[in-house]
């Protein structure tokens, strides 16, 4: 599929972080359909294997990657240096990276509001927060040198409002505070950014997705149909997300077609929050 402008993104150059991951994946490959060259950056082995699958479908001159634990602060910041290094320029920053594990509370008991410990707020502070902070702090400089270029955080509907204690009756799935708290101050980073970066012609928005549970593959994360059937139920499009439906808010945000655009959060949540 070919995009005509101004969605289309030929000759940009984007970082994708987290690009491994459920909704990481349909960032990236928005980005690649819409005709960017994407830096796919992720901890482990996935994103190798992500690698060599994208790079035989949109080719090798279109796809990168970066091996690098988040966790790792002098990594990070080495490996985005790197991205720098090796492009004429970076137009869009995806940051969507976030460890969704029991480290930061997530579907374990010991994450629940009256459980959960400092190490866990900690963790969750540094990778939903932090991480992209890290990011905006050298790719945004990069953009500002540029006089352009498009910065797009991952929030989450809880960074606005907050779940709902029913979704999680009988069930061992739940988000623990640390999330919801950790999604609001992205919200707040973007704005920030979108404030201080403005005159520089560097943009800076969020996006919001709403229940988009990975039923794809099954893991410990990987809720069951009760929960399942709640989340569609919640929504006033009788759905819970799909990955594909992100695809079009990323290729908006990122491309010239949101040029006056800066500051805001899209809220992807088949109206979830609307009730």
């Amino acid at each position: 599929m070919t995009l005509g402008a101004p969605f289309s993104l030929e000759d940009k150059t984007a970082i994708v972080t987290g690009a491994s991951g459920h909704l990481g994946k349909a960032f990236t490959e928005a980005l690649l359909t819409a005709g960017a060259k994407v830096d796919i950056y992720g901890r482990d082995q996935k994103i190798v294997d992500y690698h060599s699958y994208l790079i035989e479908i949109y080719g090798s001159d279109k796809v990168d990657y970066h091996k690098v634990d988040f966790h790792d602060e002098h990594s990070l910041r080495a490996a985005l240096h790197d991205t720098i290094k090796k492009n004429e320029s970076i137009d869009i920053l995806i940051n969507n990276a976030y460890e969704f594990s029991k480290l930061t509370g997530f579907n374990d008991d010991s994450g629940r509001v009256e459980n959960i410990s400092k190490a866990q707020w900690i963790r969750s502070f540094e990778s939903g927060v932090f991480w992209a902070a890290a990011a905006i702090q050298i790719i945004g400089e990069q953009m500002k040198q540029q006089r352009a270029g498009s910065i797009i955080n991952i929030s989450s509907m809880y960074g606005l409002v907050s779940p709902h204690p029913s979704l999680y009756e009988g069930s061992s799935a739940f988000n623990p505070p640390s999330y919801s708290v950790v999604k609001s101050a992205l919200i707040a980073l973007t704005r920030y950014t979108a404030a201080f970066y403005g005159s520089y012609n560097v943009r800076c928005n969020a996006i919001a997705p709403g229940a988009f549970p990975n039923v794809e593959t099954n893991s410990y994360n990987s809720p069951d149909q009760k929960l399942l059937d709640r989340l569609a139920q919640k929504t006033v499009l009788n759905r819970y997300g799909d990955p594909e439906d992100l695809k079009g808010p990323a290729i908006f945000l990122a491309s010239d077609a949101s040029n006056y655009i800066t500051g805001h959060t899209l809220v992807v949540d088949g109206g979830w929050t609307i009730t």
